[in-house]
């Protein structure tokens, strides 16, 4: 993605180190994927058909996390891929963004029994593979789907006050070095006319979240700063893209696990999201 957010040639195309990272990236990453489809870690391995363990382009700076697969995402191990994933296209083609230009992927792995909400032992259990996939990608942006996804990186704040607003994340996470921006699931913008309209406008505003994350990112070299209150995605002056730099491989599969607060109850509209 270029300067101010907009698709650009993906990093992989250039020769030299850039290339060989990103093979490391895809192996990083296949090895996550294949132990996410192994995992018996909880009770969601017994109904499955398939895991989802995620997808896009790992040289993406844009990860989008979302709560959990749905009946179409664990027939086919895709995520997004149901009615939902095809509001979230849209959604990215209002800002000039294909769902191959960002990573994408949730916060379980399996589906939930008849699509309810995951349970926090449940969330507990895949933690580990988000805070891996993370490190391997080391995104600049974490776009959260969802009241659940919210809460792994904004503990304790409700959906319907932060949407649409930024913070850094937590490097505990694994992303070590990024902005975290919140937005309501697809699902419920197909329910609520209001929260897809609001999805809409949010969205807009990732692009400037994605220069100021740059900004940030060359301006502390790297090391991830405290967390302050959420503040409202504004604006930010063209910068220059980030370095690339990628993450040891076995540093990521070996990094304590990050496991996530409970989210707090929120509206009617987000209490089952996929």
């Amino acid at each position: 993605m270029g300067p101010q957010g907009q698709r650009a040639p993906r990093r992989w195309c250039v020769r030299g180190a850039n290339r060989v990272r990103r093979r490391e990236r895809l192996e990083a990453l296949d090895q996550i994927a294949d132990e996410v489809r192994d995992c018996t870690g909880c009770r969601l391995h017994e109904g499955r058909t398939r895991a989802v363990p995620g997808e896009g382009d790992p040289d993406t700076e844009v990860v989008f996390v979302g709560e959990g697969p749905g009946m179409n995402e664990d027939r086919e191990g895709r995520p997004f891929v149901g009615r939902a994933g095809g509001l979230l296209v849209g959604l990215l083609g209002s800002i000039g963004w294909l769902r191959e230009d960002v990573f994408i992927t949730n916060v379980v792995k399996c589906r939930p029994p008849d699509n309810r909400d995951p349970q926090p032992d449940e969330i507990a259990a895949c933690a580990p593979f988000l805070q891996r996939q993370l490190a391997v990608l080391d995104p600049a942006v974490v776009v959260t789907l969802g009241r659940y996804s919210m809460a792994t990186f904004m503990p304790g704040a409700r959906i319907g006050q932060v949407h649409g607003t930024t913070r850094p994340v937590d490097p505990q996470t694994g992303a070590r070095d990024a902005l975290v921006f919140a937005m309501y699931h697809p699902a419920a913008a197909l329910r609520t006319a209001s929260i897809e309209r609001e999805s809409f406008e949010d969205i807009a505003r990732v692009p400037s979240v994605l220069v100021q994350a740059r900004e940030l990112r060359e301006g502390h070299g790297g090391a991830a700063g405290p967390a302050p209150a959420p503040t409202e995605a504004r604006s930010a002056a063209p910068a220059p893209a980030a370095p690339a730099t990628a993450p040891d491989p076995e540093a990521a599969a070996s990094s304590p696990a990050f496991v996530p607060a409970d989210p707090a109850a929120d509206d009617a509209s987000q209490l089952t999201l996929f």
